[in-house]
């Protein structure tokens, strides 16, 4: 589905339209623009779950997050500060533990090798809960996405029949080397033309790739097209429904405590109501659970 190969997804910082009509990505600190703006949660420190915490992270006082933006409206950069769903739930996960979140920006694709080696106590980015990832680490599961394509407004595309057109995805994504590929080895052995995959290093550069109609179609995850749909005013729309939907995850290192210890304090959250609070403060309760779970991949 939806996903980060590490797999993984992303979506645009801000927009700002220029008086000649071009549009061009910036890090516009407009927090009602970006939706920055939203009010934190206020949560208070649980004893009895901080107190299973690795004494590592005890001892230190802090939890080292590997992260990878821009991503929104999960994780990108308004001005100097990181922000977005993914930031504001694990700070409230932080607090439940009595510790403090610290975000160290990463390549997306360096995250799992980095929790494994233990560089970062988790890795946090959006990242799809996919069996073979199962295999290098751990996850703690925390929402639901899909995979969900975006077009021009009035400029149809089908995503499964996209054959011959030219798609955006993120670099590295599941978008990237599993759904949209898939999809043009089926247009191959149908006898049509493949699709014209365009990956980017960024996913705010496909989605602006696909505004300023340089593609026919972009390919990411539900909450990020969604996202992208709503900052571009009308420029894209949505193609098609939601589908392979499951479970984000934060990535631990195998087998370590920590994911229990993170399953405890989102339930909690989810428990008291604050979970959901933090996902309609960004728009994406559709994709709230509401049960934590470990290593919960559905393909």
């Amino acid at each position: 589905m939806s996903v980060r190969t590490v797999l993984g997804r992303r979506a645009l910082e801000v927009m700002c339209v220029l008086t000649g009509g071009a549009l061009i990505l910036t890090g516009c600190s407009n927090t009602e623009e970006t939706g920055a703006a939203v009010s934190k949660e206020k949560v208070e420190k649980v004893d009895s779950i901080a107190s299973t915490l690795p004494d590592k992270i005890k001892s230190s006082g802090k939890l080292v997050v590997g992260v990878n933006i821009p991503y929104p409206p999960n994780e990108w950069k308004d001005g100097d500060k990181i922000v977005g769903f993914d930031v504001d739930l694990m700070d409230a996960i932080a607090s439940v533990l009595g510790v403090k979140a610290d975000y160290v920006e990463s390549a997306f694709d360096k995250i799992i090798p980095a929790t494994q080696a233990g560089t970062y106590d988790l890795g946090m980015s959006s990242i799809s809960d996919t069996k073979e990832r199962e295999q290098q680490v751990d996850f703690t599961n925390y929402f639901i996405a899909g995979v969900q394509w975006a077009q021009q407004k009035g400029k149809a595309i089908d995503p499964d029949n996209a054959c011959g057109k030219r798609v955006a995805v993120q670099a590295t994504t599941y978008e990237h080397t599993e759904e949209v590929p898939a999809k043009s080895a089926k247009c191959v052995a149908e006898g049509k033309a493949p699709i014209d995959i365009k990956a980017f290093d960024e996913q705010s550069a496909a989605t602006n790739a696909l505004i300023l109609g340089q593609v026919d179609g972009m390919s990411a995850d539900s909450p990020v097209t969604a996202y992208a749909i709503k900052q571009s005013e009308g420029k894209i729309e949505q193609a098609g429904p939601v589908f392979e939907s499951q479970p984000y995850g934060w990535a631990v290192a195998k087998g370590s405590p920590l994911a229990g210890v993170l399953q405890k304090a989102l339930q909690h959250l989810i428990d008291n109501g604050q979970y959901q609070k933090i996902c309609e403060n960004w728009g994406v309760q559709e994709g709230a659970i509401t049960k934590a779970g470990i290593n919960g991949a559905v393909s």
